[in-house]
């Protein structure tokens, strides 16, 4: 069906319901409705998230319906048409970026989750891409020194030195200008978005983040905004 300006799905079945507690929170991450260590379902709470990222990386959204438990749900996705679809919709970042296709590029992942960092890593090796992993801000450092990465996908939340610091600190090295940094958070509020930003980095994703908008994201670089007379290639 379509509306306005959207294609509109809807999936609607008999089954269990969802309660009206726990509706509201049905679309966050590791959040179930028997969160018991003896519940009958097994799962880790994430599929319906990955949904609600998936679809908003397609500017549209999903919402949750149900008169109750025992009496089924309805899930209901919009996503703009092609006419109507708003540019940039699928992604608000400040940055001009340039989409590479096929080209490999030096990647450096740091995560101070290792099992994290290597699935990252595994991801974007078989992409074709040259990876190295870090797990700390001031091993980042240390690396990016030597390995001089095209691209850093870097979690926010380590111990010690924080990836904003560490992000910060990188864009103050001399040569990483025009280094595409990516954030890595397990927290999608809009403040903790902006502050990546102004810590110099040029994408926000929250985990789990799906492989296919990794290597989308691996496959581009930075355009820096330059000034008269200088291109981005003056570096």
């Amino acid at each position: 069906a379509t509306d306005a300006s959207n294609a509109v799905i809807a999936v609607r079945d008999t089954g269990q319901g969802i309660s009206p507690e726990f509706l509201p929170h049905v679309f966050e991450r590791f959040r179930q409705a028997d969160p018991s260590s003896t519940r009958l379902h097994s799962g880790l709470g994430l599929g319906l998230a990955i949904v609600r990222h998936l679809v908003e990386l397609h500017g549209g959204s999903v919402e949750a319906h149900s008169p109750g438990i025992g009496r089924g749900s309805e899930f209901v996705v919009r996503l703009p048409t092609l006419d109507e679809r708003p540019r940039g919709a699928a992604r608000d970042t400040p940055r001009a970026l340039t989409v590479q296709e096929s080209v490999p590029h030096r990647i450096l992942v740091t995560d101070d989750n290792v099992e994290g960092a290597e699935t990252l890593a595994i991801v974007l090796r078989r992409a074709g891409h040259e990876v190295q992993v870090a797990h700390s801000g001031s091993r980042t450092l240390e690396i990016a020194t030597e390995f001089q990465p095209q691209v850093v996908f870097l979690d926010v939340g380590m111990p010690g030195m924080d990836g904003y610091e560490t992000a910060r600190q990188l864009r103050d090295l001399a040569g990483f200008e025009d280094t595409l940094l990516v954030a890595l958070t397990g927290y999608g509020k809009e403040s903790d978005r902006q502050r990546a930003y102004e810590a110099g980095f040029d994408e926000f994703l929250v985990k789990p983040a799906l492989p296919g908008v990794v290597t989308a994201l691996a496959s581009q670089t930075r355009s820096r905004d330059t000034g008269p007379g200088q291109s981005a290639a003056d570096s």
